[in-house]
């Protein structure tokens, strides 16, 4: 059984698909030149090839909101987002994702226009975002850490303290200056010093090498994660 993976992400889509030998992992990006429908274009080429019969689907957009796990007041899940991120309800499809391991939940939108063409399909299909998805796999241990996963022009990080959640964010990288700002800003509102925070660093390392090399600058216990 060949099961689609595809992972949506600021102005990109990547997908790959289990079990052929054709498909590893590939990657379609806006650029200046790009129609408006690029990626909704792209889906359907993918959607259309049909050779796979299982569909794991992951958002790494940033329109989402963090809440405690057994939150259950649903209803104002879009009201949550805004005020994060502006919210468009009749195209924006509202998901819940719950990670037991930390006991928060993610409310996210996705967008109405590819959830209804993938689901469309009646396929096996998970739908899930990538906050939840990363938090689930890191292995921490009794200090406070920061995790950070790089992607193209976009990141997401936490901010934990033994098995708590401190702060989760998912934000476009601009520049690395930015970004760097950005964290250490952020580390200064949490009271998480330099010299007592563990950094790990995942995702698109190749391509943000600058990035990280400029963090090593700040930080003493930095680890790359494959």
């Amino acid at each position: 059984m060949n099961k689609l993976f595809l992972l949506f992400m600021k102005d990109g889509l990547q997908y790959h698909i289990s079990g052929s030998r054709s498909s590893g992992v590939r990657s379609f990006f806006v650029n200046e030149e790009s129609p408006a429908d690029f990626i909704s274009t792209k889906l359907s080429e993918i959607l259309n090839a049909k050779n796979f019969s299982e569909i794991s689907v992951v958002s790494a957009l940033n329109h989402f909101t963090l809440m405690p796990a057994g939150y259950d007041q649903h209803e104002t899940g879009y009201d949550l987002i805004a005020y994060n991120a502006p919210v468009d309800r009749d195209n924006e499809e509202l998901m819940l994702s719950i990670n037991k391991k930390f006991g928060v939940q993610f409310y996210y939108t996705f967008p109405k226009e590819f959830y209804t063409r993938i689901k469309s399909l009646n396929l096996p299909t998970t739908f899930n975002f990538s906050g939840e998805k990363f938090l689930n796999s890191i292995q921490n241990k009794n200090q406070k850490e920061i995790h950070i996963n790089l992607y193209n022009n976009q990141c997401e990080f936490f901010a934990l303290d033994g098995k708590q959640v401190i702060l989760y964010n998912n934000l476009d990288v601009n520049s690395e200056v930015d970004f760097l700002y950005f964290i250490m800003f952020t580390l200064s509102k949490i009271g998480f010093g330099l010299n007592d925070t563990a950094f790990f660093v995942y995702g698109e390392t190749t391509e943000n090498e600058t990035f990280i090399s400029e963090l090593k600058k700040f930080v003493n216990n930095l680890k790359m994660v494959g």
